[in-house]
């Protein structure tokens, strides 16, 4: 007797890739070689950074990111963090205030030595 059907033996389907205006791929390299945004503001910083979307940023779409322009470097700890208490919780307790990383992330965006040529061809 079988316990698993063909049905289970299939690769699993893949999604749609990111549309193109979602994906700055070089910004979220550049934010990696950038200091964590909590360095300093709490104990358990630490480790690589990662970019962190900031998924409340407005266009999040059921099973997909936000664009990579809403992203802030945080550390592994940092990053683990954020997605154990929530984005409400860690802007207000760590970062400093509400939507603090919506604002760090617009900040980052616009210090971006790449934006204007990506803006440019992605609009």
């Amino acid at each position: 007797m079988r316990a698993l059907g063909p049905a289970m033996l299939r690769n699993r389907h893949k999604n749609a890739p990111r549309p193109a205006w979602k994906v700055a791929e070089a910004f979220r390299q550049w934010l990696r070689g950038r200091p964590c945004a909590c360095a300093g503001k709490h104990d358990e910083c630490g480790g690589p950074i990662r970019s962190a979307h900031v998924d409340y940023a407005g266009d999040k779409g059921v099973s997909t990111k936000v664009s990579d322009k809403f992203c802030i470097p945080l550390s592994d700890n940092c990053h683990r963090l954020q997605h154990n208490k929530g984005w409400p919780w860690f802007d207000l307790h760590i970062l400093g205030g509400v939507s603090r990383g919506l604002m760090l992330s617009q900040e980052y965006w616009a210090a971006w030595p790449g934006r204007v040529k990506w803006e440019n061809e992605n609009g």
